[in-house]
């Protein structure tokens, strides 16, 4: 983990062929190009970064782990990132410029991906059954707190450590019963290995007494102080973006495939629909539009947090979240 922190110069101000001023703004994915990332290539092509100024450019990632310290050292003023992981990463790093500004997934993709045809439909299905999980799966942190909030005897349930890849085909030979995973990933991966889509149990961990948040856009806090109308700025664009992936999510996926011709832009779609539906749009962020958190959530997420990490320090919530800088609100109002 990073120590210190060198906060670059990561905007610049630029002149489109029209003389607009157009400040570059590199963004940091957690993850490749896929389905989810749509919304942000929709604001792009959509001209909605164009329009509040920002030039803005999107790098793909290997993880959570990887787009957090590009935002806390400065080589990135914004990223994406899970707020669960940026927790743990200021407990470990007190002081690091970095902090989330806007909630993206209501509800965590954290899932146990399951098989009807295997007994596994519901949390108390997997007591006496196997199951698969990768040991660095960030579904798989989380299970201790969700076997807890189901009254799971975690005794009683068989773990086989294994490796991402081999996760759902491992699943759809039947040599596990269920598996860790993000929900959207482990579905659509299970359709593509022929498993029929009725045999699939998604059970969101959101659902079923887990309190924590997702994955959130984050920012430098140094970059954020000096330039506060830039991330507004930037967020209000995000907000169209996901509006239009919301609205029109294969021409959103369309999008993507024009950086990356070799997208499945189907598979994708499907991928993206499945997030829309399962972590963005919710009942509160239909009633109080997306980006904002209900701090009594979070501070029981804080406390579940704590079954599965030791924090070093006292937690505290203002660090990981602030609604400064969110636009108003009927400007991120999706349904």
């Amino acid at each position: 983990m990073l120590k210190t922190f060198a906060v670059a110069l990561v905007a610049v101000v630029t002149m489109t062929s029209h003389g607009v001023a157009q400040t570059k703004t590199p963004f940091a994915l957690d993850w490749k190009f896929e389905g989810p990332s749509a919304a942000y290539f929709a604001a792009i092509d959509n001209g909605h970064f164009a329009a509040e100024g920002l030039d803005v450019e999107i790098s793909p990632g290997q993880g959570s782990l990887d787009a957090i310290p590009k935002v806390a050292t400065g080589a990135f003023p914004f990223g994406f990132a899970d707020i669960n992981s940026l927790i743990k990463f200021l407990d470990q790093n007190p002081g690091a410029p970095v902090t989330a500004v806007m909630m993206i997934y209501d509800k965590p993709p954290f899932a146990v991906v399951g098989r009807v045809s295997q007994g596994v439909s519901a949390p108390a299905d997997l007591e006496g059954k196997i199951l698969g999980a990768p040991p660095p799966d960030g579904a798989w942190a989380q299970f201790p707190a969700f076997a807890s909030a189901n009254n799971i005897d975690v005794d009683a349930v068989t773990v086989e450590p294994v490796g991402f890849p081999t996760r759902e085909p491992m699943l759809a030979e039947g040599k596990v019963d269920a598996i860790t995973g993000f929900s959207f990933s482990s579905f659509l991966n299970l359709v593509r290995l022929g498993i029929p889509e009725e045999d699939i149990s998604v059970i969101l961990m959101a659902d079923h007494g887990l309190s924590l948040y997702g994955n959130a856009i984050i920012v430098n806090t140094d970059f954020a102080t000096a330039n506060p109308e830039t991330v507004t700025a930037f967020l209000r664009a995000v907000a169209k973006g996901w509006k239009d992936a919301i609205a029109a999510p294969e021409a959103s996926v369309e999008m993507i495939a024009k950086r990356n011709p070799a997208l499945d832009v189907a598979l994708e779609t499907r991928r993206l629909q499945l997030a829309i539906d399962a972590n963005v749009v919710t009942d509160y962020t239909r009633e109080n539009g997306m980006g904002d958190i209900d701090p009594e959530r979070f501070a029981k997420a804080l406390e579940q947090l704590k079954e599965t990490y030791e924090f070093q320090n006292p937690p505290d919530a203002s660090l990981y979240f602030t609604d400064t800088y969110l636009p108003a609100g009927e400007e991120r109002m999706v349904k």
